[in-house]
């Protein structure tokens, strides 16, 4: 049993700023990996002033910043660069969301790290991967979530296409990070040699968007905008309440939909023609919307659920903030975590997923204040004393 998480005793230099990389970064730390995080000197990662704010400083950031260190190395500096590569030396891995070429006119690229470390393993995330004719191009979370496809079939049909409104193509090219990462690893300790990891926020996107080419190409249906539904399948929709709330209801298998129309108390929808079916729950969708929908307005919320629940129908309220922050199950699962922040607050954030019963995950410690680990690092990896820390701090290279 460990207390520090599966990754413990896995080190990873964290290059780059905003989410995609920061996020994988904050996963992989979450697991126990020693995550040491350079920021350039003066104002660091913008994700310490991202977000909603207080007192200038970004609520987000404890969070995307747990469990790393905090060095502060200006990397476009010559001697900056020769530190960030020796400390590439001592770790398994380096994750990083520049845009390619950046490392490479660095002296940063895997090509070169990997000759003093040939079991390294590099994690690239960026717009376009590193190849391709869009390779060089900029590309951020909302790019690649319109050319992966899930923007064409966000949002209601008679309108423009719309956004989560989280991060989303950003929060599945890191999720896709690690787990490239992690596969990475395993296979170095297996043969002693490291590679890259290349993610594309565009094909992060795609990955998730089912058989939509195989729709098109051989059933001529290009998939779109549907609203909260999906086309033919009926019912599970979102449906108001008499106090107010939303309640989606996922009964659209012929079992489950037999239960939800003896918890109705009309077990005879379940016979309807046009409802006995799952494909003519679809082709009525509208109509039988219309029906459970005029019934779960007669009923409050929490009776509502729990009347679904005793009949064994999948259904949930749609949660806001305040909603996780006192539920019963996110608490349970220690999926709400309060950490007191470097300036003091107790901030609330999620817990670590998964969860591990033999070695534990843990948020220990919020993000860190710019560069408060540089000098510990520099010597604990390095050997550095205190006058090279002090030569380097007074000629900008560190801070």
């Amino acid at each position: 049993m460990s207390e520090h998480g599966p990754l413990a005793g896995v080190r990873v230099l964290e290059l780059g700023s905003f989410i995609a990389g920061p996020f994988a970064g904050q996963l992989l730390g979450d697991y126990g990996a020693d995550v040491i995080k350079i920021e350039s000197p003066g104002d660091g990662d913008p994700m310490r002033r991202w977000g909603v704010t207080r007192d200038g400083d970004s609520l987000w950031w404890p969070t995307i910043g747990r469990n790393k260190r905090s060095v502060s190395i200006d990397l476009r500096e010559e001697r900056g660069q020769k530190l960030a590569a020796q400390l590439a030396t001592q770790c398994d891995v380096v994750l990083e969301n520049f845009r390619p070429g950046v490392l490479e006119r660095w002296g940063l690229d895997y090509a070169t790290l990997s000759v003093a470390n040939p079991r390294l393993v590099m994690t690239h995330i960026s717009g376009f991967g590193q190849t391709g004719p869009l390779a060089p191009q900029a590309g951020f979370g909302s790019v690649g979530e319109a050319m992966g496809g899930i923007r064409h079939t966000t949002g209601s049909p008679d309108r423009p296409p719309s956004r989560a409104g989280i991060s989303l193509g950003d929060a599945l090219a890191s999720v896709f990070g690690v787990m490239g990462t992690l596969s990475a690893i395993i296979a170095a300790r297996e043969t002693g040699v490291g590679q890259e990891v290349d993610v594309a926020i565009y094909e992060a996107v795609a990955a998730l968007m089912e058989s939509t080419m195989a729709d098109y190409e051989l059933g001529g249906v290009v998939r779109t905008r549907s609203g909260s539904v999906l086309p033919g399948v009926s019912p599970s929709n979102v449906y108001a309440t008499s106090d107010g709330a939303e309640v989606v209801v996922a009964a659209n298998a012929d079992s489950v939909f037999v239960r939800l129309c003896k918890a109705m108390g009309r077990p005879s929808l379940a016979d309807d023609v046009r409802f006995a079916t799952h494909g003519a729950r679809g082709d009525n969708m509208a109509e039988l919307d219309g029906i459970i929908g005029a019934w779960t307005a007669s009923r409050p919320c929490d009776d509502l659920l729990a009347l679904l629940d005793e009949h064994g129908v999948p259904a949930g309220r749609i949660f806001t903030a305040p909603d996780m922050l006192r539920d019963p199950q996110y608490l349970a699962r220690e999926m709400v975590q309060r950490i007191t922040s470097t300036q003091g607050w107790d901030v609330p954030m999620t817990g670590v997923v998964p969860k591990f019963t033999g070695t534990p995950a843990a948020i220990r410690h919020p993000g860190p204040t710019l560069g408060a680990h540089t000098d510990d690092v520099l010597r604990e990896l390095l050997g550095l004393g205190d006058d090279a820390l002090a030569e380097m701090r007074a000629a900008g290279v560190i801070a």
